[in-house]
């Protein structure tokens, strides 16, 4: 299947097997030869080709075809793949024709049937045609491919979603030339349109698997199992449930399966959470030179694997509930599976600018974390960032490798109080980030993007062009699920051990717990970890050292039930 392929079309089945038969004689070692008894079949094995990825070297075509002339059926096949050598095969009659065709579809050769011998009428001139190809520069690929539009909100979350997954992909503009090229391949543009953008916004993006299989605007649930994530768990029933995949479910997952315990760990987005969205964490022990929040995120991933834990990838928890000793949670999609015990490390997501206008081009110019997925579209571009913790500094460090220039608005009076000492050394040696301080974004305009900000500073309201903004603020735990299952405080934060509600309001089952459970929730066996605590320190490492500490607390309430 790594061959290159040749293929032939001729509606007559003698001669088609006929030219099929001396090909495979003289290329069978260094080619495939595909052979089609009608141009329409023709035609669906060259898209079938061409999304799976398959290389094309020439393609003979008859000329005389019922559905289509051989001309026709190349014009075709050319928008597919332009590299391949184009042949017509005619009878005497039609040699006119096949001149004319020449200007047509840029016709490399024309042969008369029949021919004989192959060795001096029919080898000599793919010889010279395969010889041509070969030398010609081409860009081979069969990654993933996406094909989308620019300024689509779902394009974008695709991106993401494979980017922070650590799946390989390469991005096609919709309207560029091998973007049309998969779009024609995949049926959802015809040959006769002259512009992607026909194409429907509700069918984009477009997504072709190194296979060939194409997925039109999938979900997530199907594009995370298309590119082999876990989706569906094992079995119904576990010895421990981690519930979230940031620092602190990742800890957990090694530590609990490394120790034995049945452990399955479920993660809607992307294993590394937020922080698996920083661009380089510089104060993380064992890293003197750094390192990205991706590649953290996979080495943990990968050691989890290693040591047997389950990692269920784009499924949405939506309720836990205690029936007797076992606790079960529930997924969006019906579903569910239970545990002896579970440990929450949802962790936080930032929180949303409450500006006008904001909100319309989510997405399309506004992005709340996501610098490293974005960043290589902003070359010599003016960009936005808006926070003042690491996490922002970060953001912005990254990207003024690629943007001309980067503001970095700041709410506060500076960055002393919420950014590491390190990470505001490193911005002040950086010539082209522009740190505003006392400023805040208060609207945002444009037309199917972002085009401008409104910025609020000291002195007074201003306008700025702007078609990327970053957002890093504030941290909003993901615990509506929860219900009233797991007592929370007011912002949502999960409480635990000393900080839970008075002893008159516990349950009564609820034993008073000594230090040691102080990761433990109002229900036993249940225990948070990461920054879904309430009063929980906001850094990786310590996210980290809690779903480890959670993993000793599971197994001391286990040999206690």
């Amino acid at each position: 299947m790594d061959k290159p392929v040749i293929v032939t079309v001729d509606d007559d089945p003698g001669v088609s097997r006929a030219v099929a038969r001396d090909l495979r004689r003289r290329y069978g070692q260094s080619y495939r030869v595909v052979r089609a008894d009608s141009a329409t079949q023709g035609m669906d094995s060259v898209r079938e080709m061409r999304l799976r990825g398959d290389d094309v070297a020439a393609i003979l075509a008859d000329y005389r075809m019922p559905q289509m002339n051989g001309v026709e059926f190349l014009e075709q096949a050319m928008d597919l793949y332009p590299y391949a050598r184009r042949v017509l095969l005619t009878a005497y009659a039609d040699t006119d024709a096949a001149i004319q065709a020449i200007n047509v579809v840029d016709l490399d050769h024309y042969l008369l049937k029949p021919w004989d011998p192959p060795e001096e009428k029919f080898y000599p001139v793919l010889d010279s045609l395969l010889d041509a190809w070969q030398r010609a520069e081409r860009r081979d690929s069969d990654e993933l491919r996406v094909v989308g539009a620019r300024w689509s909100a779902r394009s974008y979350e695709v991106r993401d979603f494979l980017a922070r997954n650590q799946v390989p992909y390469r991005w096609l503009l919709a309207d560029s030339p091998e973007g049309v090229q998969l779009l024609t391949a995949a049926g959802e543009r015809t040959g006769e349109e002259d512009a992607a953008h026909e194409v429907s916004p509700a069918r984009l993006p477009l997504v072709v698997t190194g296979e060939g299989a194409k997925l039109v605007a999938p979900d997530t649930s199907t594009l995370a199992s298309a590119v082999g994530l876990s989706t569906a768990p094992a079995t119904d029933f576990y010895d421990l449930i981690v519930i979230g995949g940031g620092p602190g479910g990742l800890g957990a997952a090694v530590y609990g399966a490394s120790e034995g315990l049945r452990t399955v760990m479920v993660e809607q987005h992307a294993s590394g959470g937020q922080a698996g969205q920083s661009s380089r964490i510089e104060n993380y022990l064992g890293f003197p030179d750094g390192v990205s929040g991706a590649q953290l995120a996979d080495r943990a991933r990968r050691q989890a694997l290693k040591f047997g834990a389950e990692l269920l990838t784009a499924r949405t928890v939506t309720s836990l509930e205690v029936r007797g000793q076992a606790k079960v949670v529930g997924f969006a999609d019906g579903g569910s599976i239970a545990a002896h015990t579970v440990i929450l490390a949802t962790g936080v997501s930032y929180r949303r600018l409450s500006a006008p206008g904001l909100d319309d081009f989510v997405g399309r110019g506004v992005y709340y974390g996501a610098a490293v997925t974005e960043a290589p579209e902003c070359r010599d571009r003016e960009v936005y960032v808006v926070g003042a913790a690491n996490s922002a500094g970060q953001g912005a460090v990254y990207l003024s490798g690629y943007a001309c220039k980067v503001h970095l608005v700041v709410r506060g009076e500076g960055l002393e109080k919420s950014m590491s000492h390190y990470l505001i050394e490193q911005i002040s040696q950086i010539p082209n980030i522009e740190v505003h301080t006392e400023t805040e974004v208060v609207g945002a305009g444009g037309d199917d993007h972002l085009e401008r900000l409104t910025l609020k500073g000291p002195e007074g309201e201003r306008t700025a062009e702007a078609e990327w903004l970053f957002v890093f603020i504030g941290a909003e735990p993901f615990t509506d699920w929860l219900g009233d299952t797991v007592e929370r405080d007011r912002r949502g934060f999960v409480l635990t051990g000393p900080d839970l509600t008075a002893a008159e309001n516990r349950p009564r089952n609820w034993p008073l717990r000594r230090e040691p459970y102080h990761l433990e929730t109002n229900v036993p066996g249940v225990f948070a970890a990461g920054d879904v605590r309430a009063d929980s320190i906001k850094r990786v490492a310590s996210a980290v050292g809690e779903g480890a500490m959670a993993v000793a607390l599971v197994h001391r309430y286990l040999e206690k039930t």
